[in-house]
């Protein structure tokens, strides 16, 4: 037994690794830019393995991403001690030490997407019913920082907004960065899809089905126009 116990530990150190590497990573979340949706402390679950079978964020997922353009200003990272470290490396806790943010994805490449006054947030013409937006919170800013916005969305770049929309300095607030407010696809860590901890939070993160909608798609945007001539 006592032999076999290191190699036992060796293994199930290899695995937790190559999980967290390739298939599912734990991440917490640092703020409250995505209430109620998300609350601060709570621990997602995000998955690392459909990108690599090409799969690429869709309209209305939650998804976590390298900061693209220094976001998080002078915010600092946190400072996990070395036990913290050591587990997160295996994906056992989660990330330590990475400047990374969650938002929720509202338009993909080919996308148009505006916001007037104080909403509603609308893609590709069609108005967003958005259940998720923080209570009390309007679906758009109306301010002259960033609130307001009609742009469409470049190859490999994502459009991302927090659900907490007045406490949330997304995409909308960085349209005068290197990035013009688009996160590239190659920053985008993965999917969050279940709060795991703590345990009465409990809950999937499904695709709300606003994004669902009938001729939401840029395609059927642009073959409605062509129709119309």
């Amino acid at each position: 037994m006592w032999k076999e116990l290191p190699i036992l530990v060796v293994i199930a150190l290899v695995l937790a690794l190559i999980i967290k590497t390739f298939l599912v990573q734990a991440f917490s979340i640092p703020s409250e830019s995505m209430q109620n949706t998300l609350q601060p402390g709570d621990r997602v679950l995000v998955d690392k393995l459909t990108p690599w079978f090409g799969s690429k964020p869709e309209r209305g997922d939650v998804v976590v991403f390298h900061d693209p353009a220094d976001w998080l200003g002078d915010e600092g990272a946190p400072h996990p001690n070395p036990a913290q470290k050591a587990l997160s490396i295996v994906g056992l806790m989660p990330a330590a030490g990475e400047r990374d943010l969650i938002k929720r994805v509202i338009a993909v490449a080919g996308d148009t997407v505006e916001c007037r006054g104080t909403g509603p947030v609308k893609v590709n013409g069609k108005p967003l019913d958005e259940p998720y937006v923080f209570a009390g919170d309007t679906p758009c800013s109306n301010d002259d920082q960033g609130g307001q916005f009609d742009v469409t969305v470049p190859k490999g770049k994502i459009w991302v907004m927090g659900d907490h929309r007045q406490n949330s300095l997304d995409s909308r607030y960085h349209q005068h960065d290197k990035t013009h407010g688009f996160v590239p696809i190659g920053d985008v860590v993965g999917r969050a899809v279940v709060v795991a901890w703590p345990v009465g939070r409990w809950a999937t993160l499904p695709v709300p089905d606003t994004f669902g909608q009938p001729g939401i798609r840029a395609g059927s945007v642009a073959a409605q126009a062509k129709a119309r001539r």
